[in-house]
């Protein structure tokens, strides 16, 4: 009997600044050993979520180059989609990313868009991030 097999966490960051795209893909591969894409194509974020296919994503907040069906979204809106009632079998669990956030927002953020956590950016604490990124997909797969 062949021991059961684990396939890594699929997550997909939705972030339009490469730079942070970078790390946080760099960190969650080589400490998380997770399968990482990244984009900023609402449609294809909608797309897979509705498939099943992505275990969490990490949302930028602050989008400014991302559609949905034509029309404009940040990553509140963006993940309102995504966990929507009847958006798909098995919603992945979101965790929010700004950089711009004052006092109140984290509390703010989750409220308005039902997302499971929320990190801060930049990315000082890499293993905490990779934490918090698993936290969100078992809260996802949960849901």
């Amino acid at each position: 009997m062949e021991p059961p097999t684990h396939r890594p966490l699929r997550v997909l960051i939705v972030e339009d600044d490469p730079g942070n795209a970078l790390l946080m893909k760099k960190l969650l591969v080589r400490l998380g050993g997770m399968s990482v894409d990244v984009t900023e194509d609402g449609d294809l974020v909608v797309a897979l979520s509705e498939r099943g296919e992505l275990d969490a994503i990490v949302m930028d907040v602050s989008l400014v180059r991302t559609y949905v069906g034509g029309e404009p979204v940040d990553g509140l809106e963006l993940t309102r989609r995504v966990l929507r009632p009847g958006a798909g079998s098995r919603r992945p669990g979101v965790l929010l990313a700004t950089a711009h956030a004052m006092h109140g927002d984290p509390t703010r953020f989750l409220a308005e868009s039902g997302a499971d956590g929320y990190v801060s950016k930049p990315i000082l604490d890499g293993p905490r991030f990779v934490d918090e990124v698993r936290r969100v997909a078992l809260a996802g797969r949960g849901a």
